[in-house]
């Protein structure tokens, strides 16, 4: 039975033979350490078999908080930032935070306040593939920040994915096939992640002699990588056989390119991407590539964003990534 109208938490506490205080423990994401997993999960089952919804707002007002967190990406339009936003929302959810998604400005920044006073709506940030700095209009007023895929060295907690054991692999991967010359199809974008995989190409082509590499950055769309794979597939001098994108939405325009020119892929050119969108084996031939666990850097951020919020530690880590070999990439043409 519930009291006459919308179910409280004490009608909750009174079907699952608890407490209110364990009921708030439970609801507000901090019964671990307190309350057993085995009577968290009743006091759930009871609350949704009554229906029950806390009234978040008295609560906010009471606690100060408004249990939100600020998702920052470069795009929205990026299948990545809407697996790191799943991710994020997930744990989230567990914990009875939401999650306000909102796109940097050129992908960099500075971002704007999307809100006035971001202090004032948010109890945190997390901040995706951009620099620390280009946050200061919303983590200026000393809200608690998480980067991804960001500069360890900026300041804030970072979770990060191996992006330099990535391209490292995939660039081995390459030379294992007998390819020596090399462009790299480099995303135009002056971010830590793109300067650690260009930084990380060069000095693997430098420690083998014999090997040549050419950089071409473009903005990270198709168009923009086909007109970049055409400079570099028509540019005097011997044409390379890889092309190493920094993303597959760059290698799909490096495929664009080399069936322009007649150029069959990979028996004549070798074509290599990253991060695993479903893009990849959407194209002919599906494209070798680096998957990266997307859905889990979200997760890892939004579980570091609460350590902060409970006033716990939150370490830099980083999170493995994959090399997914398919049919974009082959031996090196004689």
């Amino acid at each position: 039975m519930t009291t006459a109208g919308r179910p409280t938490s004490r009608d909750v506490a009174r079907a699952a033979g608890v407490s209110q205080a364990t009921v708030s423990l439970v609801l507000g994401g901090k019964w671990r350490g307190r309350v057993s997993e085995r009577t968290a999960d009743t006091v759930r089952e009871a609350a949704g078999k009554l229906g029950y919804r806390p009234n978040l707002a008295a609560r906010n007002l009471r606690l100060g908080s408004t249990r939100t967190a600020l998702l920052v990406v470069p795009a929205m339009t990026h299948e990545y930032f809407a697996r790191v936003y799943t991710g994020a929302a997930r744990v989230a959810a567990e914990h009875g935070f939401g999650v306000v998604l909102y796109p940097s400005p050129e992908g960099i920044g500075p971002a704007r306040d999307p809100f006035g006073s971001a202090r004032a709506a948010i109890d945190g940030v997390i901040a995706s593939s951009m620099a620390a700095d280009a946050l200061s209009a919303i983590g200026g007023g000393g809200l608690p920040l998480v980067m991804l895929d960001s500069d360890p060295a900026g300041g804030a907690p970072t979770v990060n994915l191996a992006v330099a054991d990535g391209i490292r692999q995939m660039t081995r991967h390459l030379l294992g096939l007998g390819h020596r010359r090399f462009t790299h199809l480099a995303a135009g974008i002056d971010t830590w992640t793109f300067q650690v995989r260009a930084r990380t190409v060069a000095a693997e082509l430098a420690a083998l002699p014999g090997t040549h590499l050419r950089t071409e950055r473009c903005a990270l769309d198709v168009r923009a990588a086909r007109d970049a794979a055409l400079r570099a597939l028509t540019a005097p001098g011997p044409r390379p056989t890889a092309l190493l994108c920094d993303g597959d939405v760059l290698a799909a325009g490096a495929c664009k390119a080399a069936r322009a020119l007649g150029l069959d892929v990979p028996t004549a050119l070798s074509v290599s991407g990253f991060d695993d969108l479903s893009l990849a084996t959407a194209i002919d031939p599906e494209l070798t590539t680096v998957r990266l666990p997307a859905e889990d850097v979200g997760a890892s951020g939004m579980t570091a964003l609460l350590a902060l919020l409970d006033g716990a530690p939150a370490p830099t880590h980083e999170l493995p990534v994959e090399l997914v070999v398919r049919g974009s990439t082959g031996q090196a043409p004689h």
